[in-house]
């Protein structure tokens, strides 16, 4: 049985907090529920096994995503002494308590959304 969590504090703009506020400056950005999610389906992995994993990110980004995730105590970074040396990135226990939100967002997607032919005909 794992320990509970002590909370995250997060500022939210506005008179009162506000959890999905808050929620969302954590997770919000475009690339950050990807992350997590591969990093839910494929466990512990090295960065080019991710940037392989999350099509269409550029390395600049994913390093950016994955510092600030670590910033955020949701994503760990672990350097593997082996010849060569590597880094492995891996879900905190804040990042794995996301898996309900993350399956979720997938599962609306997979009922709801259908890819568009080509970009002009995309809605977003």
């Amino acid at each position: 049985m794992t320990e509970p969590l002590n909370q995250l504090e997060v500022w939210c703009e506005g008179k009162e907090w506000c959890p999905i506020t808050s929620t969302t400056s954590l997770i919000g950005k475009k690339w950050h529920p990807v992350i997590i999610h591969r990093l839910l389906k494929h466990g512990p992995s090295g960065f080019n096994e991710l940037k392989e994993a999350v099509d269409g990110i550029s390395s600049k980004v994913l390093s950016d995503s994955l510092e600030d995730l670590e910033n955020k105590q949701l994503v760990s970074r672990e350097i593997v002494n082996e010849k060569p040396v590597r880094v492995q990135y891996s879900l905190t226990q804040y990042g794995e308590s996301l898996q309900p939100v993350i399956f979720e967002m997938r599962d609306w997607g997979m009922e709801y959304l259908a890819p568009a032919e080509d970009a002009e005909s995309s809605t977003v």
